[in-house]
């Protein structure tokens, strides 16, 4: 059974720091893509940032030189560090594996972060 689980959302004042972890199993972690998406209230589902299998990244411009993605094979986890957080980064962020072959694809459950004062 795949299962990808995030952790450590929370409220955060505006300029703060939090750091996501998503945990994999059930997959072949090396193999895939590993995304974070948000979704705030009311919006669409978007892609914050992205590292391939390989290690390339890539993030959208909203988040650039603030949030950085990595992952750590070992362990079977992608992390999402945020810093310099604004209320606008409020939202449901999401952990996503991706694979095109074959295809595959799965979602967390999803982790709160609140940035308010």
């Amino acid at each position: 059974q795949v299962q990808l689980v995030e952790s450590g959302g929370g409220l955060v004042q505006p300029g703060g720091s939090l750091r996501l972890s998503c945990a994999a199993s059930g997959i072949i972690f090396r193999f895939y893509d590993m995304n974070w998406y948000r979704q705030a209230p009311g919006k669409q589902r978007e892609l914050v940032a992205g590292i391939g299998s390989h290690g390339g990244t890539n993030y959208v411009d909203f988040v650039k030189g603030r949030f950085t993605i990595s992952r750590d094979n070992a362990k079977n986890a992608v992390y999402l560090q945020m810093n310099s957080l604004k209320p606008e980064d409020t939202a449901v962020y999401y952990c996503n594996g991706h694979r095109l072959s074959p295809p595959n694809d799965y979602w967390g459950q999803g982790t709160q972060v609140t940035v308010s004062s």
